[in-house]
């Protein structure tokens, strides 16, 4: 199977499957050396990483795929990630889809505000028409083929009001879309209403520490109706507290805390180090491969 395959059973399979946010490299191999069997490239998380920046639509295309192609090479597991609108028409979203599909990805998450975009759970954000987004999953669908699924991500939730954002959602699911992502409901009410309403297609749950959405575990998402999370900010969040944790503790004690003793091997280890050093010893002994 592909990734996308199997993406695709394990969104099928009974419950809420989770899906950590990872920003780079490393933390997508840490998401796959927990015991994930997805990982989800958050936009916000690649934009503070990369650019120091919030995501306001500063990334490129070109960017964003490179990015994941190093996450997918990471991680060997299902990477779905970020596209934001597909940064532009629908010549835009097939350039954009094609360069994602080189890169790997098991699916590429597209939404319908208007470009620049901006994080879903902030304020002033607008959207293009329906019919445009239709569009351009349309185009997508027709440039992933069988290698990505296409995940509709509608923000008129908190521009138009819940009843749009679900009509989009249906009309989304109508184009061909495999996965409907509908941004920012604000209680477990509109969160049933819309698991209740849009069916046919598996849902998806973004919830973000702190956003509008309420932070569910995924039982409690599995009996809502959803089949997919994801937790884009929860890994950026930690690393960024613990990295402030440690830079007080060089600036005001002036070593780093006790605690770290002993890292080197442990990131020496996440790495594979070991398993690199073996396979050049094994290639300069001359070895069969």
């Amino acid at each position: 199977m592909n990734s996308a395959q199997q993406l695709a059973r394990l969104i099928a399979s009974p419950g809420c499957s989770l899906a950590p946010g990872a920003y780079d490299a490393w933390t997508a191999r840490l998401v796959a050396q927990a015991g994930f069997d997805a990982c989800y490239m958050t936009g916000f998380g690649v934009s503070g990483a990369f650019l120091g920046a919030p995501d306001i639509g500063l990334m490129t295309a070109t960017q964003m795929a490179d990015n994941a192609a190093r996450m997918v090479d990471a991680a060997e597991i299902p990477v779905i990630a970020d596209g934001d609108t597909g940064y532009g028409n629908v010549l835009n979203v097939r350039h954009t889809v094609a360069a994602y599909r080189r890169a790997g990805v098991a699916a590429i998450q597209l939404e319908d505000q208007d470009f620049p975009k901006r994080c879903g759970h902030l304020a002033g954000k607008r959207v293009i028409a329906s019919e445009e987004m239709v569009a351009k999953i349309k185009t997508a669908k027709d440039t992933a083929g069988d290698e990505v699924l296409v995940v509709a991500r509608t923000d008129s939730r908190s521009t138009h009001g819940l009843d749009e954002a679900i009509a989009r959602g249906l009309s989304f699911r109508d184009a061909g879309a495999d996965i409907v992502f509908i941004e920012a409901p604000v209680d477990r009410d509109e969160m049933r209403i819309i698991c209740q309403r849009v069916t046919g297609v598996p849902l998806l749950a973004n919830i973000v520490e702190g956003g509008k959405t309420p932070c569910l575990d995924a039982d409690t998402l599995a009996g809502i109706g959803y089949q997919l999370a994801i937790y884009p900010l929860s890994l950026l969040i930690t690393a960024t507290r613990a990295m402030r944790a440690t830079l007080g503790d060089l600036r005001t004690q002036g070593k780093a805390p006790d605690h770290l003793q002993g890292g080197f091997d442990d990131m020496c280890q996440t790495a594979g180090l070991e398993a690199y050093m073996t396979y050049a010893q094994r290639q300069e002994a001359g070895a069969p491969s």
